[in-house]
């Protein structure tokens, strides 16, 4: 690799202006509300979310990170995050799955030789692919056995989001036996790759439509050119992929928050009356409602702003490319972490105490304010927030940096 492209590495750089923000709000908007208006009803019906995901590459929303010389919008990864803000507010399956989209189509960047980039950008541009993924680090039962000039693979990885339904689907495997024996690849394979088993068995409380099942791997060919590269624990660059992930789940989990408030909102000013014992002639007049709302919308605001701060300092660090330090990428990993304590909390905390405001009658079957709590609940448990603070505390406390894995 030549000093320039190690100094370059990044597509990305500068900041997202006011055009590229509002219209791709605007867009986001608009699909959050159009997947809004059936949100609770098909994530009762629990089925597999091709469609939502066509209506997703009609937005544009799928090549928004793709750099535009390959296709793409070009756009910044703020945006990218506040897309995945957005439809959180109304449907966090589909926001999961396109903020793991966005993820997975940056290992492009993250894993791949800079002069290897632009064909995978281009067909993923043209194809308008969804990345589902396959790399659980915490399930590492996927084996690469060396075959003629490829590989077979075999093995089984929980929780693959996006894999039944994507496109494509990246995958971290380690090699055993030969030249490169305990080595980590990336690679990617298509969906209908031959040996590849879905087993649907994503049965979950929230997220129900996030396809995060199980896929087994029976002896599944793996080509050269499927291998994006192999995976350096501790190249600052490449492993700014966690931060990206982390701050992907700050955004969501806020989104659920704020689409929580809102619909709260919409109940709260439907209730003709007041309880019986309150002078005020209305719910939305009571103080004591009004009391617990301006807690409740007061700490998200809270994490909003800060996740605005944040999201726009990671296009700043990603924009170094390979000159990033490990210093800059650990304290952007330590601010991110605070972020991912807060919205946790504050997620789950809106997503249960709007009911406070809203009534017996808000637990309905069918009111589907219940969706909000289910998401956030469920996937607010992907890594223990617990470990998140020890972070934040050790770093502030002896300026202790965690090693560099999948979730740190």
């Amino acid at each position: 690799m030549t000093e320039h492209a190690v100094v370059e590495r990044s597509p990305w750089h500068g900041a997202a202006d006011a055009t590229e923000l509002d219209h791709w709000r605007a867009v986001a908007q608009a699909a959050a509300e159009h997947l809004g208006a059936d949100a609770w009803e098909r994530d009762r019906a629990n089925e597999q979310p091709f469609a939502e995901l066509e209506h997703l590459r009609g937005t544009g929303l799928v090549n928004l990170l793709v750099p535009a010389e390959h296709g793409g919008a070009g756009a910044h990864w703020q945006t990218a995050f506040e897309a995945v803000r957005i439809l959180a507010r109304t449907d966090g399956s589909i926001a999961q799955l396109l903020a793991y989209h966005y993820i997975n189509q940056a290992t492009i960047v993250f894993y791949a030789e800079p002069a290897d980039q632009g064909p995978w950008w281009r067909r993923s541009a043209e194809g308008q692919w969804v990345w589902g993924d396959s790399v659980n680090p915490v399930d590492p039962t996927l084996e690469l056995t060396p075959d003629g000039d490829g590989y077979r693979l075999n093995g089984l990885k929980r929780f693959s989001t996006g894999s039944s339904v994507g496109d494509v689907i990246i995958i971290n495997a380690t090699v055993r036996g030969g030249d490169q024996d305990g080595a980590v690849l990336a690679f990617v394979v298509e969906r209908e790759r031959e040996g590849l088993e879905l087993l649907d068995d994503w049965d979950f409380l929230g997220q129900r439509l996030s396809a995060s099942g199980s896929v087994r791997y029976h002896d599944v060919r793996v080509d050269p050119a499927d291998v994006l590269g192999e995976i350096e624990d501790e190249d600052a660059f490449s492993t700014l992929v966690t931060p990206a992930i982390q701050l992907a789940f700050g955004n969501f989990y806020l989104g659920v928050a704020q689409g929580a408030l809102a619909r709260g909102r919409e109940l709260v000013l439907a209730r003709p009356r007041s309880w019986f014992l309150s002078a005020a002639p209305t719910y939305a007049e009571d103080h004591l409602v009004q009391r617990t709302v301006g807690e409740l919308v007061a700490r998200t605001a809270a994490v909003e702003a800060l996740a605005d701060v944040l999201n726009a300092e990671f296009d700043a660090v990603l924009g170094l490319g390979g000159q990033v330090t490990a210093e800059q990428r650990a304290a952007l990993a330590i601010k991110v972490a605070g972020l991912k304590v807060v919205s946790t909390e504050v997620g789950v905390d809106v997503a249960n105490r709007i009911y406070e405001v809203t009534g017996s009658s808000s637990a309905r079957s069918g009111v589907g304010l219940d969706l909000f709590w289910r998401n956030v609940r469920t996937h607010s448990l992907h890594d223990p927030v617990d470990y998140k603070k020890l972070e934040v505390g050790a770093h502030f406390l002896l300026g202790q940096v965690q090693p560099i894995s999948l979730y740190t």
